[in-house]
């Protein structure tokens, strides 16, 4: 299927949003039946909503952008705003709302005079995580408030993707109580007992794909949960998504209290191993952090073998 002609690709380079691992590209919608036009990024890689599409398939990403462009006729805004607004009259997130009603118009905002919030960064990632498609802008030269170094934002006002197709996993409060139990309340950074400690996957979801992600059942054993899950701090976890993005952007992998030790591979991940999907899993053996208590284990054999 060809390009809608109503449709202006600007130009084949994608935008970055190094931060996310995000990629965009800019187009401009044009509805002659109505009389308007939008101007934006549209992400076509965007792990949130399972949206990976390869730069060099040309095919899927013009069958995309019609799909898009379809979906985000004027026409049909009135209707997508009404149920938006019923979805936010359940929440209690106040500050979350407040940011999404400046978002919901479906235009660039900036960040630093539109958008005034402490927590800035959280508000967005809970806005992404609840399913909706916002493309990011850094370094954004904001003419309006002068700011340089401005970020600005644009939401596009299409069906949100349900929570249990975004390309996270979840589980019951039961499950996640049962997780941190099975797994002794231990944080595995601090190797110590935590009551703050959160079930943190072992393969970082950066390297997902829509093959990867599977259900977390009630009934799931004891040597599943092990084998799946460990248990970090949120800044922790913060952390480690961190560096598992580095490692997917450079290619390089991360560290732990600043020690270069991995116990299978190197500090570089294998290109004969997929950077994505359940295979990728392989590159992450051997990493800190995808297991830090098995790290620790093999670095402390290490460290006793060299001293017999």
């Amino acid at each position: 299927m060809a390009l809608n002609e109503n449709i202006l690709l600007y130009e084949e380079a994608r935008k970055l949003n190094t931060k996310a691992s995000e990629e965009y590209v800019h187009v401009k919608f044009s509805y002659p039946d109505v009389h308007q036009e939008w101007d934006g990024w549209v992400p076509v890689e965007y792990r949130r909503t399972g949206v990976s599409i390869p730069a060099e398939d040309r095919e899927a990403l013009e069958d995309y952008l019609n799909h898009i462009y379809a979906k985000m006729h004027p026409s049909l805004y009135a209707k997508w705003v009404a149920e938006q607004d019923r979805l936010w009259n359940a929440t209690r997130s106040v500050e979350t709302k407040e940011i999404f009603n400046i978002l919901k118009d479906g235009r660039w905002h900036c960040r630093n005079c539109e958008i005034s919030n402490p927590n800035f960064a959280r508000r967005i990632q809970d806005i992404k995580e609840m399913g909706y498609t916002v493309a990011t802008h850094l370094n954004y030269h904001c003419p309006v408030c002068g700011n340089r170094r401005s970020t600005r934002l644009i939401l596009l006002p299409i069906n949100r993707v349900e929570l249990a197709g975004n390309g996270y996993e979840t589980w019951s409060p039961a499950l996640r109580s049962r997780i941190i139990r099975v797994l002794g309340g231990i944080d595995v950074y601090e190797n110590t007992v935590s009551r703050s400690c959160l079930p943190d996957h072992k393969f970082s979801e950066i390297r997902w794909d829509d093959n990867t992600k599977s259900e977390n059942p009630e009934t799931m054993s004891d040597s599943e949960i092990r084998e799946k899950f460990q248990l970090l701090t949120n800044q922790r976890n913060q952390q480690k998504r961190e560096v598992c993005r580095a490692c997917f952007q450079t290619g390089k992998r991360g560290v732990i209290y600043g020690i270069p030790y991995y116990y299978e591979g190197t500090e570089h991940w294998d290109p004969s191993i997929p950077k994505k999907g359940k295979e990728a899993e392989r590159g992450c053996i051997g990493c800190p952090w995808y297991d830090i208590q098995a790290w620790r284990k093999h670095l402390l054999d290490a460290l006793r073998g060299a001293h017999r």
